[in-house]
């Protein structure tokens, strides 16, 4: 499969060790236990290696920065040679890529320009290209890196654009696909666990956003930790029973919304009940630090990076919950009160806001009526209805970088304020208390 200029011996371990920056006792321990490479000895018997030994060791390399371990690396290359293909061929590092659409690096910073060519190609639907860009990225950098500065960036920047209207939806799925593949990949070519507890992971119930936690599952699998990732939107019905089966050791569940807060809040009682420590984090109890004061668990801190830290100490020393705030003892009947009523509420808010004659569509009202009604659940969930000023907040900077007017929130807001006046009585009073003092004082949900 190579040339005889590329198989011939030339050059010393010495040269080895500075083109492919492994140490010897790797190189040596590579070849006694692996069999790769197979280097020729002088006279003197000292070894020789061709250049094929070296592409073979690099492409080893590059194989280990997508997160395989070594024995498995080389397991994929024989497993390839008794497919009839070529390993460098087949699977080249960055150096031997060639023909593709990715953009070229400029000089400077290689980490921005590979997140720009990443991004740029999943914009743009490439599918090789944003592969390509990642190869290149494995090979240059720590897996670690690739993952959290260049895959996470690039979510985390598609999303902000679609926010402002800069990008469509199916770009934003394509984007998240391809993010997704990528990490199931490198999860599923971790090496063995070493270490015993066992961590399961999980989204709770109508959490859709899951590239967190998959990447979390896989820097704790790095560590040799025993991680079972349970997926998006796992319900709670027999929630219970399966936590008895898989016994971990502590749960790990992240929300990114308010009203996957209430249902984080929810799944973490469970857990509480049954005596399984749970830990938690996303990108809502960043943002709202208070609703910490909600969650009967252990905060897993601000970014990721320092999680696997704290899932590991708190799985070496018993540490009591934090305390957390009282919900007032009319939120629960207001909640059912509420969801008995819902349905009267949002047929009565669209014939409102036809009678004002808006240019909203009644299927754009329909989905806002959906949003502020989860919400509205989620805040008396949660034991505080003004979190509900957080979800207009991100609605009007929603409806304002899509050049649709504020003014129709306002008139929204009215109208499900009189709806909602004419459906609930005094154990609605949290909802209707609230709903007053937002349209008497409209601009309190505007960004300054």
């Amino acid at each position: 499969m190579h040339t005889t200029a590329l198989a011939t011996p030339t050059f010393n371990l010495k040269a080895v060790v500075k083109e492919t920056r492994l140490k010897p006792d790797t190189l040596r321990a590579w070849e006694r236990r692996y069999g790769l490479p197979q280097p020729q000895r002088s006279k003197g018997g000292h070894r020789l290696y061709c250049q094929h030994d070296i592409d073979t060791l690099k492409w080893l390399v590059a194989r280990q920065e997508e997160g395989l371990s070594i024995s498995r690396a080389v397991d994929l290359w024989h497993n390839l040679l008794e497919e009839g293909r070529d390993p460098l061929v087949t699977m080249p590092v960055a150096s031997q890529l060639s023909g593709t659409s990715t953009k070229p690096l400029v000089s400077g910073d290689a980490l921005a320009s590979l997140r720009e060519a990443w991004l740029d190609a999943c914009l743009n639907f490439d599918e090789p290209a944003a592969e390509n860009t990642l190869t290149h990225a494995f090979a240059l950098f720590p897996a670690e890196t690739v993952c959290l500065d260049i895959i996470r960036w690039g979510l985390a920047k598609v999303g902000s654009e679609w926010y402002a209207g800069k990008v469509t939806v199916q770009q934003e799925h394509f984007t998240t696909a391809m993010a997704m593949r990528r990490m199931q990949t490198l999860i599923a070519a971790a090496a063995p666990p070493t270490r015993q507890e066992r961590i399961l992971i999980a989204c709770p119930p109508a959490e859709a956003h899951s590239f967190s936690p998959l990447l979390l599952t896989w820097l704790l699998r790095r560590q040799g930790w025993t991680t079972l990732y349970l997926g998006a939107n796992v319900p709670l019905e027999r929630f219970e029973p399966a936590i008895q089966k898989i016994q971990p050791h502590i749960a790990i569940l992240t929300g990114q919304q308010l009203y996957t807060a209430a249902t984080l809040r929810e799944m973490g009682q469970v857990l509480n009940s049954i005596e399984v420590p749970f830990a938690y984090g996303g990108l809502v109890f960043n943002l709202y630090p208070d609703l910490r004061l909600r969650i009967p668990g252990h905060y897993l801190g601000d970014t990721l990076e320092e999680a696997p830290g704290l899932i590991e100490n708190l799985l070496q020393t018993s540490q009591p919950l934090p305390s957390t705030d009282a919900t007032p003892a009319q939120y629960p009947d207001t909640r059912a009160h509420y969801l008995t009523q819902q349905p009267f509420i949002h047929a009565r808010v669209q014939a409102l806001m036809n009678i004002e004659n808006t240019p909203m569509p009644a299927n754009g009202i329909a989905e806002i009526n959906e949003h502020l009604s989860q919400n509205i659940i989620a805040a008396l969930s949660l034991g505080d209805i003004d979190l509900l000023g957080i979800q207009l907040l991100w609605v009007s900077g929603l409806l304002s970088n899509r050049s649709v007017p504020l003014a129709l929130l306002d008139t929204y807001i009215k109208a499900y304020d009189q709806a909602a006046g004419e459906y609930l009585d005094e154990r609605g009073k949290p909802v209707l208390e609230w709903l007053d003092k937002t349209t008497g004082n409209g601009s309190q949900y505007r960004e300054n």
